[in-house]
């Protein structure tokens, strides 16, 4: 809301409150002092005056853009004006008050969602020090960074924008934002999320996104966007939203004509009105967008919210998304006499020496000698390194070809489909170490999570060679493969899919499945080490790389369909109820006020029940563990 409807429905609240003191003074007068005076007459005509203008200019402003909540505002003037018409000053002053009063409350129980939306604000309302080219430092606001400025991060600071840890390590307090039960063990090279909270270590962080381009600014926009929500039942009845006026209107004349009864003619215009129905989608939409971010989902429309609950088959990119996207230690294979952790240790001491992708997952799989150890070390490019220990004992790691030029035997080469390398020492083999980029751990729970819920059609789709996609699909339960394909292929892929009649899930995380992510009928990114243009072409973007969270947002995306279902129905039935009374003359002599209470307490229940989808709770998934 913003802050022009702010002040105009507090405005209208001072106005109604101001019109209730005067129904009392009339009410009070009248029977308590003299019936037979005119105040009681002037005090509710004072009354109705001050609450017919808002009631009035909503109508208009509602004939100028029509709409489904435009009706409510429509019947109520209409009501209000026969009040008028017939002189019954009390129910023209009582219909605008309960209707002002129920339109308050029901903006202020909309989940609360104003107030969500700026205790996200307030995550990143903070003060942090920039790091300036001439090496001084200022304290700045989040407002005040651009992309590509340097912060300084202490321990207790949040992180003010979305950026690149440049050096330093730390553990991120991401609960608020991600859903991360434990605090997540951080370093050079890793991303950071605004608002999360720096727990441990001084961290210089280079700012790649800030304001409404961080993640924590596009949850803001999306649960801003999602209280324009409108369900399929609500747009069916926006197109005949005219035709509902009319029925309307000739029922309740019909009602008047078969009665005479004017105020069952106007508790049938009040009972009409559809608040229930054109609030049920908002209300739950704002609930699950909320939960997703708690979640670590962040979900870029509510339209998305009705296609994921609808998904029939998953299409899965391999590398970064079923996988880690990095290379770890697979397998060891030790020449006879050597010992596993002599081998992991100088395979640890060796690869810390190198730059080279696979030197560093090799030195991560134990803990290194000192540097010190050699005192040459020279890299040969595109066959590995060679390294010499003070007592000129000689160590060769890498492919075959470096040690067959000492003229060393390594034998027949292990079967393997990713890097292999060989160490010798002093002409001597001693063994292989085997890396892969391996599967995700939580990847085989999460896909069976999925065929529980009705995805058991999998298609592990990826641009890798099949072996290492066979092997992958093994691990984590995909028996259907389609390797060696190009970013097209892919898109061709999950195309082919829905001609099928099959409504995929994709997911996916680098540039090549950006066309992909795109043709699905829901895309979802992975993480917030996605590519830029993965994360422009998905649907969904998961800002932690936790397969589980696929299965967490399709049956919250069931859920909230059911809310909304639940509160439409409740929405319509009770209109549909109410109209019977109000034409029976079942709602008392104040039937148009009785129907104004009872509509607002029909809309107040189908907020509360929407409010029941905040409890949904999967942030402590079985097995879970921080994030690397």
């Amino acid at each position: 809301m913003s802050l022009t409807e702010r002040w105009k429905l507090g405005t209208q609240l001072v106005l109604a409150m101001v019109a209730c003191w005067l129904l009392m003074i009339a009410l009070v007068w009248k029977y308590l002092i003299s019936a037979g005076s005119a105040v009681p007459d002037l005090a509710a005509t004072g009354a109705a005056l001050l609450v017919a203008p808002p009631v009035l200019s909503a109508a208009v402003a509602s004939l100028r853009r029509p709409s489904l909540h435009g009706l409510t505002d429509q019947l109520v003037a209409v009501a209000m004006l026969a009040s008028w018409a017939s002189g019954d000053l009390l129910t023209a002053a009582l219909l605008p008050i309960v209707m002002i009063i129920g339109h308050v409350l029901e903006e202020r129980s909309l989940l609360g969602s104003q107030e969500a939306i700026r205790a996200l604000e307030r995550l990143v309302d903070t003060t942090s020090l920039r790091l300036n080219p001439d090496g001084t430092t200022e304290a700045v606001t989040a407002s005040q960074l651009a992309p590509g400025d340097r912060v300084e991060l202490r321990p207790g600071d949040r992180v003010p924008a979305d950026g690149l840890i440049l050096a330093g390590h730390s553990s991120l307090d991401m609960a608020s934002l991600t859903g991360e039960s434990v605090p997540v063990e951080i370093a050079p090279g890793e991303r950071v999320l605004a608002g999360t909270i720096n727990l441990s270590g001084v961290l210089t962080v280079e700012i790649t996104r800030v304001g409404d381009e961080t993640a924590l600014g596009q949850i803001i926009a999306l649960m801003e966007v999602a209280e324009e929500a409108r369900p399929p039942l609500t747009r069916l009845l926006e197109r005949y939203a005219g035709r509902y006026m009319a029925l309307i209107m000739t029922i309740s004349i019909a009602v008047w004509f078969a009665s005479g009864s004017t105020s069952a003619m106007l508790a049938v215009l009040v009972a009409s009105c559809p608040c229930a129905v054109v609030l049920a989608a908002p209300a739950a939409s704002i609930a699950a967008i909320a939960v997703a971010a708690r979640h670590g989902i962040l979900i870029r429309g509510t339209a998305f919210l009705e296609h994921l609950a609808d998904v029939t088959s998953l299409v899965i990119d391999k590398t970064g998304t079923l996988t880690t996207g990095r290379l770890s230690l697979d397998r060891v294979i030790t020449a006879q006499g050597v010992a596993e952790a002599e081998l992991l240790s100088l395979g640890a001491t060796l690869g810390n020496l190198s730059s080279h992708p696979v030197s560093r997952a090799l030195a991560k799989s134990a803990v290194p000698l000192p540097k010190s150890t050699f005192s040459d070390v020279q890299e040969e490019h595109g066959l590995g390194l060679r390294a010499v220990t003070p007592d000129g004992t000689l160590h060769l790691m890498g492919r075959p070809a470096l040690l067959a030029g000492e003229g060393i035997d390594s034998g027949p080469a292990p079967d393997h489909d990713g890097p292999a390398v060989c160490l010798s020492r002093n002409g001597v083999l001693m063994g292989w170490l085997l890396l892969s980029d391996t599967a995700r751990p939580e990847a085989p729970q999460a896909m069976q999570a999925l065929r529980d819920l009705g995805l058991s059609r999998q298609i592990l789709l990826t641009g890798d060679r099949l072996t290492v996609a066979q092997r992958v699909g093994a691990k984590v339960g995909i028996t259907t493969i389609e390797a060696e394909v190009l970013p097209a292929g892919k898109m061709d892929c999950v195309l082919n899919e829905i001609e099928h009649g099959h409504l995929p899930l994709v997911v996916g995380d680098g540039i090549n499945d950006a066309l992909a992510l795109r043709a699905g009928a829901v895309g979802i990114a992975m993480g917030a080490e996605s590519t830029d243009v993965a994360l422009s072409s998905a649907d969904i973007v998961l800002m932690q790389p936790d397969l589980r969270r696929l299965g967490t947002a399709i049956r919250l995306s069931r859920r909230c369909r059911r809310t909304i279902q639940t509160n439409v129905a409740m929405g319509v039935g009770w209109t549909g109820i109410l109209i019977t009374c109000a034409a029976f003359s079942l709602l008392g002599a104040q039937g148009a006020v009785m129907a104004a209470v009872l509509h607002n307490a029909s809309t107040l229940a189908g907020l509360a029940n929407a409010g029941r989808l905040l409890r949904f709770d999967e942030t402590d998934l079985p097995g879970q563990k921080s994030s690397p």
